[in-house]
C-alpha cells in the first residue's frame, strides 16, 4: 500500500469514527438525558436539614399513551444551581426523607445529591 492511499485510509477512518460517535452523542442527549425534562406539575419539596440543598418534585404527564412519571429537581441554595436528580416512570408521589445533609430517600431511592441521579431507564 502507498503511502498517499494509507494516510486517506486513516483519514476516512477518523471522519468515520468521529460520525460515529457524534451520532451515538445526539442519540443520547436527545433522548436519554434527564437534565432536559422539565418539570410540568408541582407536587412537593424538602429543603436538607442544614438548608443547603431543596428537592423539588414534578408530576409529569407523557400523554395518553403513556403512564406519569415524577421528576426531582435539585436545587444548591448557596450557588442557585439546579440538576435533576430523579425521573421515575409510572409513579404518581414523591416521598422524600433526608437521611443527611447530602443523603435523601425519595420513593425508596437512596441518593447521594452531591452526586448521584436516578434514573429508572438505567437502573
Amino acid at each position: 500500500m502507498q503511502l498517499k492511499t494509507k494516510k486517506r485510509f486513516i483519514k476516512i477512518c477518523i471522519i468515520i469514527v468521529a460520525m460515529i460517535g457524534g451520532v451515538s452523542y445526539s442519540v443520547n442527549w436527545a433522548f436519554f438525558d434527564i437534565q432536559r425534562i422539565n418539570g410540568q406539575k408541582y407536587l412537593n419539596e424538602s429543603t436538607s436539614p442544614n438548608g443547603t440543598y431543596t428537592v423539588t418534585a414534578y408530576l409529569n404527564n407523557g400523554g395518553a399513551t403513556t403512564s406519569f412519571a415524577v421528576l426531582g429537581t435539585l436545587k444548591n441554595n448557596k450557588n442557585g444551581k439546579t440538576k435533576n436528580i430523579y425521573w421515575q416512570y409510572r409513579c404518581e408521589k414523591a416521598d422524600m426523607e433526608w437521611l443527611n445533609d447530602e443523603m435523601i430517600k425519595i420513593n425508596g431511592v437512596e441518593l447521594n445529591v452531591k452526586n448521584e441521579i436516578y434514573d429508572y431507564r438505567k437502573n
